[in-house]
Formats: C-alpha cells, structure tokens, sequence
C-alpha cells in the first residue's frame, strides 16, 4: 500500500511539472507570436503610408500615363492592396509588384522627354527611395522576429507544446533580391 501512494505522488509531481513547463513554453512562444505581430504592425504601417503617398503622387501625374494604363492600373491595385486588411503574405506580395511597377514607370519617364520634365516624377522616385529606408528596419525587425520563432518551435520541448497548441510556423518573410543591399545588414 505504501508503494503505490510513493507512485502516484510521483505521478502527480510529474504531471505537475509537466504542467507547468508546457505553460511556461507556451507563454514564450505567445510572447514571441506578440512580438510578431508587434513588429508586423509596423512595417503594415510603413506600408500603408507609402501605398497612400505614391496613390497621391500617381494623381499628379496621370495625364502622362495615357499611354501606360497597364502600369497606373497595377499601382492601384497594387496600392489598395497595401491599405486594405488582406493577410501579410499578400500585402508582401503588394509591395514588391507596387515596387516593380513604380520602377517601371521611372524607367518610362526616363524615355518619355514631356514625362521626365514633370516633377511629379521626381516626387515619385524620392518618395520610393525615402520609402525603402523607412521600411528597412521595421522589415529587418519583423523578419528577426520570425525566424526567432520559426527556430524556437522547431526545438524540443516547444515543438511538442507548439503542436499540441496548434501553433504553426510563419513563413511570410520579405524576400530581397539577389544583390539587393538590405540596409542594416
């Protein structure tokens, strides 16, 4: 009879134990998910800032892209795609095609003489330099915060709590390009 109270005291201080390590390793990896998207809240901000100031600039300038509709249209796609709630992997998405046909759209003001004299374009390009540098931290930021997690539910004991939790890894990183200088990096 006494050794079968010695088990299930020890069974109780096991579960016990096991309790509180799988709530202690849930805290973090919630603090670390809150981290997340603490750092995701302002890059979407940054974002969101941008879409509006090129949507403001692309006015001043319509009258010059008559002859690329195809280009105004996919900043405006681009651009709404920026400020409404769609998930970060899509807003990602938005942003590098926002990116890519903003530079398109340098690159015609530079072949177009009635374009390139337009100081809209001057503003467009500053406001996409001045953009990249206010984003590059916050992004940077936000991809640590990521890998950070990613790493930390792959190890053990937080891949059995993170499973049991139902909590999953976050792969909505910014991508640079090859040779693109990440400034901070």
């Amino acid at each position: 009879m006494k050794a079968a109270h010695i088990v299930i005291a020890v069974l109780v201080l096991m579960a016990l134990g096991t309790g509180r390590k799988y709530a202690s390793v849930r805290k973090e990896l919630e603090k670390q998910r809150g981290a997340m998207s603490e750092a995701w809240d302002q890059v979407d901000d940054v974002l969101s800032k941008h879409a509006a100031a090129v949507s403001s600039l692309l006015e001043g300038i319509k009258a010059d892209l008559r002859t690329q509709p195809q280009i105004q249209q996919e900043i405006e796609t681009a651009c709404k795609m920026l400020v409404n709630g769609v998930p970060p992997e899509q807003k990602i998405q938005a942003n590098a095609r926002l990116n890519a046909a903003v530079a398109r759209l340098l690159l015609f003001s530079e072949t177009e003489p009635h374009a390139k004299s337009k100081q809209g374009f001057t503003y467009l390009e500053s406001e996409l330099t001045d953009a990249e540098g206010r984003i590059a931290l916050p992004r940077r930021k936000y991809n640590e915060a990521l890998e950070h997690y990613n790493a930390q539910i792959q190890q053990f004991p937080e891949n059995v709590v993170a499973s049991i939790a139902g909590l999953r890894r976050n792969d909505a990183y910014f991508k640079t390009e090859p040779g693109e200088v990440v400034p901070g990096k």
